[in-house]
């Protein structure tokens, strides 16, 4: 059974959500953070990564930098640009792209579903990355950035969704990068009992994106019980900011690889390798795969569809993913790829980015690319329901969820 409950969020005064919604802090490298708030003085990445705020040298890991973020913050609240709801009500996030709608229910989840197992992982987390994550939400006593959860649907909750969305919405924009974003607000006592019912008598709910988010609103809550001994379970400490999608709107795209050298290998030693895994046929255009167990390569300004063999193919949740497949059977014995996580010779580009970028990173610092077929959400649950991981960078999801839409306070 999952607790997912409603909850009053700081939101954005009407008329400058569109100002304030940001990307999520972790799309960005720190100097494409730096030229992504210039002259934006509601930009809430501002506030989601605050060391842009300080010299371009300046430790962005000091706690005077999230004192700097908790500052901005609560400035937004004290000035009228961010208003508080007057009771707990459910949220629905509707994002299209590409004529594509996905809505989700903004709510908070429970950190002791994440702990029992109702909320279903699927990657490792790395400790550096949780800690700056775990300072920022404690400083500032707010979550900023929402988690991405999916669940298997239930109908109840799209008539809900449904009705409510025949409404005037709440909040409709389009950002920057042709993203349009709508909010509507659940705040019907039935409708809110229904909502929580239905994911009541769910048993499983899988974190999509953002488990690094997660992981550190779990620790914020684990270390804000043990200064609040007599805590009951109900203080919003206990509760995550998530916005939850049904498995059925969901789109993953393919997250693809490029590599540094040929480690080593002449051409001819490559492809006679390749061989070995693949059937090899040379491609007139650039080449996305159209099926699992396909592969596209670009290599000295030529692309190659690369077909698995059948007994280099497996039925394991993990070992059967494309991303396992050309990581265990190219990218490790052929070009000396051990850790993926670790090894500078490889990179992954998300699909969003498209084949020319494969191709542009291919002609300039790096020597092969790789397509991939997208993994599937169906993939993602059978990998999570084993109590299994993937390995890194198997999922990339779009569209992205905005920060700053809606803020969870700890109080």
């Amino acid at each position: 059974m999952a607790n997912v409950r409603a909850f009053a969020a700081y939101r954005p005064k009407k008329g400058l959500e569109d100002k304030i919604a940001a990307l999520p802090y972790d799309v960005y490298n720190r100097e494409e953070a730096r030229k992504a708030v210039e002259g934006k003085q509601y930009s809430f990445l501002r506030i989601d990564r605050p060391e842009t705020q300080f010299p371009e040298d300046y430790d962005m890991y000091a706690p005077e930098v999230y004192r700097k973020a908790k500052e901005m913050l609560y400035e937004m609240i004290a000035d009228g640009s961010y208003v508080h709801e007057n009771k707990n009500v459910y949220y629905i996030y509707e994002l299209i792209m590409d004529g594509r709608h996905q809505t989700g229910i903004v709510a908070a989840a429970s950190i002791d579903d994440y702990l029992n197992g109702v909320i279903m992982k699927h990657e490792n987390t790395r400790a550096d990355k949780e800690e700056d994550r775990i300072n920022h939400v404690y400083t500032c006593n707010a979550q900023t950035g929402p988690i991405f959860l999916a669940y298997r649907n239930r109908q109840r909750i799209t008539d809900i969704v449904n009705k409510v969305k025949a409404g005037e919405a709440l909040y409709s924009f389009t950002s920057e990068d042709g993203i349009t974003h709508n909010v509507w607000v659940i705040d019907d006592e039935n409708d809110i009992s229904a909502v929580k019912e239905e994911f009541a008598a769910t048993d499983k709910i899988y974190i999509a994106d953002g488990h690094h988010r997660a992981a550190s609103a779990v620790k914020v809550g684990i270390r804000k019980r043990e200064e609040n001994p007599d805590y009951t379970g109900e203080e919003e400490f206990n509760f995550f900011l998530s916005v939850l999608f049904p498995d059925n709107e969901l789109k993953i795209l393919s997250y693809n690889r490029v590599v540094k050298d040929l480690n080593g290998l002449t051409e001819d030693e490559l492809f006679a390798k390749l061989g070995e895994v693949c059937d090899i046929s040379e491609c007139s255009e650039m080449y996305q795969p159209e099926a699992k167990g396909i592969f596209g390569m670009f290599y000295n300004d030529k692309w190659y569809k690369l077909s698995v063999k059948d007994d280099k193919k497996s039925d394991d949740a993990v070992d059967g993913l494309d991303v396992s497949i050309l990581q265990n059977e190219i990218l490790g014995p052929i070009f000396g790829i051990g850790d993926p996580r670790v090894d500078k010779r490889v990179d992954f580009v998300g699909g969003i980015r498209g084949l020319k970028e494969l191709e542009r990173r291919a002609k300039s610092d790096m020597k092969v690319a790789f397509s991939m077929y997208p993994t599937s959400i169906d993939e993602l649950f059978k990998v999570a329901d084993d109590k299994r991981l993937m390995p890194p960078k198997s999922t990339w999801f779009e569209p992205k969820l905005r920060s700053g839409i809606f803020i969870h306070t700890l109080d």
